[in-house]
């Protein structure tokens, strides 16, 4: 069967039919690859000890436990199906208090994770997250990666609002997190990460 570049490059002398096909091939992937990125998955950068040891940054930057940063996917299109769940950990842009945190890692994008819904009450205590009064399991931070920083946060606001949601890294002593800027809106959130794919020993769902 004949394609339609066959039939538009019917009687056109070589080499062009070969050039013409060649050339809609590659504008035809590169669409396809942009618009993965845009509307379905992204690759992301870990370029803070923030997150540490859930998801590594390269040393010799302060913090970082590995020699390259794990690059991770998060998915784009999910939040258009379902609300976010707590525990997440989500790639956010970067609200506007917060574009000077960790002098500028991370740049239009933070990778944290989701304490706190739109309606909870956050309260921290000796380095303890309680969640509308009670304690929140958190197996991901470690006891000597804690701290408290209640006395900071901004507006001496606990409750979140109804599009809210509140943001922390899992390396507490070393996140600049909604502890230090507040919640992050609905629509900063891009997706979850679901993934790393580089380097090649961390390979893995997350």
């Amino acid at each position: 069967m004949r394609g339609p570049i066959d039939r538009i490059t019917e009687g056109l002398p070589p080499p062009w039919p070969t050039i013409i096909d060649w050339v809609v091939t590659i504008v035809v992937a590169v669409g396809a690859v942009l618009a993965i990125k845009a509307w379905v998955v992204n690759p992301y950068r870990i370029p803070s000890s923030s997150m540490e040891p859930t998801l590594h940054c390269a040393q010799p930057a302060a913090g970082c436990q590995a020699k390259f940063s794990d690059r991770v996917l998060a998915n784009r299109f999910i939040y258009h199906f379902r609300s976010p769940h707590r525990g997440e950990i989500v790639v956010f842009k970067t609200p506007q208090k917060a574009e000077q945190c960790e002098n500028g890692a991370g740049g239009e994008t933070f990778v944290k994770r989701i304490i706190g819904l739109p309606g909870d009450t956050i309260k921290e205590t000796r380095g303890t997250i309680f969640i509308n009064g009670k304690q929140l399991n958190e197996p991901y931070v470690k006891p000597a990666e804690r701290d408290d920083r209640s006395g900071k946060w901004p507006q001496g606001k606990p409750k979140l609002g109804p599009h809210e949601y509140f943001m922390m890294g899992d390396n507490r002593a070393s996140s600049c997190d909604s502890r230090d800027w507040g919640p992050v809106p609905r629509g900063n959130l891009i997706g979850p990460v679901f993934a790393v794919y580089w380097p090649p020993q961390r390979i893995g769902f997350r």
